[in-house]
């Protein structure tokens, strides 16, 4: 008997640059699922509506910016890691259930052990959003105690700052002109085309990795400050495919701790997807 056609979708506004689609859609080549992944642009406000209007064949969704905690008060179940960081970047459809999860700070921490294996102490963090929790629980499991949050409107940090108590890591919030101290690593939770960053020094930019989210356009706007400095910068592909990849683990499997049939052979795929080589 084969397997029913799945649908699934990631969700966000902008969206038209995700490689999520491309990524999933080779994962499931791989695992011989004919489930559907496609994208939709959803803006703020517009969720519940999107939910109301699926049928019995969706699977999951994928969610970016700005639903990932809009998500929160529909959802009938959550894991130990949204409830920590309050904010859900995967939905799994389970019988008749609307269920949560967060796999960007499996992305993340991923991610950091791949291009910082070093001892990681003090991060100065860009952005006060979603993402950034994630960021700073990522950054908890890999040893920081201190955080500096760089943010456009830091009266809007107070999420980051509940996740910061919980996890027993000092945090400041300032705008861009905060003194960042002496960071061990800098990550950018900004969007792709935000230009924040150029005020920082160019000691700072020279010798301090870059650890950007964005991925699309390349190199970031902060990125490029980074580059101009002659610093080290470490682009968001890394943690898309780790958060892609715990995803799928979720759609197929209900779990994303279940290694995959072939995982090595998904991830090889996955990466290809990302550099757009399938």
């Amino acid at each position: 008997m084969k397997d029913p056609v799945r649908k699934l979708a990631v969700l966000g506004s902008p969206i038209a640059h995700s490689r999520s689609p491309a990524l999933h859609r080779a994962a499931y080549r791989v695992l011989g699922l004919p489930w559907e992944y496609g994208s939709a642009e959803v803006a703020s406000g517009e969720l519940g509506g999107f939910l109301s209007g699926l049928d019995d064949s969706w699977r999951g969704l994928s969610l970016t910016m700005p639903l990932k905690r809009e998500i929160l008060p529909l959802l009938g179940g959550r894991d130990a890691v949204t409830d920590l960081v309050g904010a859900a970047n995967t939905v799994l459809f389970d019988d008749g259930r609307v269920l949560g999860f967060n796999t960007d700070v499996y992305g993340a921490e991923m991610m950091l052990a791949e291009c910082l294996p070093g001892t990681l102490r003090r991060a100065l963090i860009l952005g006060s959003g979603a993402t950034a929790s994630s960021m700073l629980a990522a950054l908890a499991r890999r040893g920081v105690e201190e955080v500096v949050v760089a943010a456009r409107t830091p009266e809007n940090a107070g999420g980051l700052i509940t996740v910061a108590d919980r996890l027993g890591v000092a945090i400041a919030v300032g705008g861009f002109d905060t003194d960042p101290g002496a960071p061990d690593v800098v990550v950018s939770t900004l969007p792709g085309t935000a230009e924040s960053g150029g005020g920082f020094s160019q000691e700072l930019r020279s010798s301090v990795p870059l650890v950007d989210i964005a991925y699309d356009p390349w190199p970031s706007a902060v990125a490029g400050h980074w580059l101009e400095a002659g610093g080290v910068v470490n682009s968001g592909l890394g943690m898309l495919i780790h958060q892609a990849i715990a995803q799928v683990r979720i759609f197929v499997g209900g779990d994303p701790g279940r290694v995959l049939p072939d995982e090595e052979g998904v991830l090889a795929a996955m990466r290809e997807a990302a550099l757009g080589r399938s």
